[in-house]
């Protein structure tokens, strides 16, 4: 997988092709979320278990979007998606014309059909070349792994100098910390997880500890912020409509109101 940058040209998809033919949009349309953006967001969450197509579709749409605001138009550009399940942000890259390749360690995430290409690898060890590149991308992955920062740094070897470093991930203390038995985890992730084992009668497909971790915003920071190999370009909640930077300048507060973490890292040069 070495050769990222000479495999053009993928572009079949469930329905038709995965590239757009119409221009790449232009970069900053994201920088200031609106009200409407962030509660299409919630409306489509709560349709995830009965309608994921839209949800996650959705989803990433706007997370593209929040690429190309900071990094300009993906078009033409080496795309890698680690950890993004069964592809739909891989999907949404392609069809604004990037070469994106998805990675994914869980073969039964990536569904009956995942976009073609896939490689089922660990996030700790990417079979790619340092630098292979132009940007990194991870969705709501860090809080399911158990070192964080061996994930970062992996993410960071396979990004060019110069190149993007998306990360988002929903850390502990969020409302949503818990996942399916949130918000229940303040009172304890087990006695959360027997509730949602009553409520639903099947075992919760989370448990802390093997595969959801306790990631919290305060230490991603300042770990993040003291590595010499990345610049943070963006630190701000993911889905907040307004405020969205200025509440995670606020320790304490950060842990439960940003909800999700969005962190924008540029890779620096050696």
């Amino acid at each position: 997988m070495s050769g990222l940058r000479h495999r053009r040209g993928w572009s079949r998809s469930r329905g038709g092709s995965r590239r757009s033919d119409t221009a790449p949009r232009p970069s900053g349309t994201w920088k200031d979320p609106s009200l409407k953006r962030s509660v299409a967001l919630f409306r489509a969450f709560l349709r995830e278990q009965d309608d994921p197509e839209y949800c996650y579709s959705l989803l990433a749409r706007d997370a593209v979007d929040q690429v190309e605001a900071y990094g300009g138009p993906v078009h033409g550009r080496t795309v890698v998606d680690v950890g993004g399940g069964s592809g739909y942000f891989t999907e949404e890259f392609r069809r604004r014309g990037a070469d994106a390749f998805l990675f994914e360690p869980d073969v039964r995430e990536l569904g009956v059909e995942p976009p073609e290409g896939a490689v089922v690898a660990d996030g700790y060890l990417l079979p790619l070349r340092d630098a292979a590149a132009d940007v990194t991308f991870s969705s709501n992955v860090l809080e399911h792994v158990a070192d964080p920062q061996t994930f970062l740094s992996e993410l960071v070897r396979v990004t060019r100098p110069g190149g993007l470093i998306y990360v988002s991930f929903t850390n502990w203390l969020s409302p949503w910390g818990g996942h399916e038995w949130a918000p229940w985890h303040y009172l304890g992730a087990e006695r959360a997880r027997e509730r949602y084992r009553r409520r639903t009668g099947r075992p919760a497909k989370h448990t802390l500890g093997e595969n959801l971790f306790a990631v919290h915003i305060g230490p991603t920071l300042r770990q993040v912020r003291a590595r010499d190999d990345v610049e943070v370009v963006a630190a701000r909640s993911r889905y907040w409509p307004f405020l969205a930077e200025a509440v995670v300048k606020v320790p304490g507060l950060r842990e439960t109101a940003t909800w999700n973490l969005l962190l924008i890292l540029r890779r620096c040069a050696p």
